[in-house]
């Protein structure tokens, strides 16, 4: 019994570690180790920057793209304008709609794209060779995650205008992905389930 005693006071003094005051505190000192290990040892990888550039700057179209949400936010007359051009889809809370469309094509890099450089030319001018860097990875390199599709040229050109980034860098680019969807999946989506049912959901709404 007297050996047990005196040994406790060292159990006691033992790294709180091993002998924390509750498994919750151990379990965020694990954590928090993890995390040191994790900042000392991030790797900079061009996958890494492209997820990273993807989840924070390109809009999550998936978690909005639910038509429940859109019917709440729109008007029978706001969509019926979207039939008028693929500027008026564009013009106002439409993405969402037109990008699950454009997902259920496998094609929304094109809408993500397009975003991404209407975004791009409000940034400051102190931030814009990062952005550019970041659009060009993820959209328009030869090895791009979501690789847009326009030709070689305007691959081309739009690298060489990145290296002196200025808000129209990527225009010649954004015109042809915007001339894609115009002559290819706009005419679709106005045909297509997503749209119609949208617009006949609103219209009946309205005659209640």
């Amino acid at each position: 019994m007297r050996a047990a005693a005196i040994s406790m006071p060292r159990l006691n003094k033992m790294p709180g570690m091993f002998f924390s005051a509750s498994p919750k505190d151990s379990k965020e000192h694990s954590h928090s180790l993890l995390d040191d290990k994790k900042q000392k040892k991030r790797p900079k990888t061009f996958g890494m920057d492209v997820k990273t550039y993807l989840r924070s700057m390109i809009p999550h179209l998936e978690s909005g793209m639910k038509s429940a949400k859109s019917k709440d936010i729109l008007s029978a007359e706001e969509v019926m304008q979207w039939s008028q051009s693929l500027e008026k889809l564009l013009a106002n809370q439409s993405q969402n709609v037109f990008g699950r469309f454009l997902k259920s094509e496998f094609s929304e890099e094109n809408i993500e794209f397009w975003l991404a450089c209407e975004d791009y030319k409000k940034t400051e001018t102190d931030l814009l060779h990062n952005k550019a860097e970041n659009i060009y990875k993820a959209f328009v390199h030869s090895d791009a995650v979501k690789q847009i599709n326009i030709d070689f040229h305007t691959r081309e050109s739009t690298a060489k205008k990145i290296k002196t980034p200025t808000p129209t860098s990527f225009d010649e680019a954004q015109k042809v992905i915007y001339s894609l969807m115009e002559k290819d999946s706009y005419p679709r989506f106005l045909k297509s389930n997503i749209y119609l049912n949208l617009l006949n959901d609103l219209q009946a709404n309205t005659l209640k």
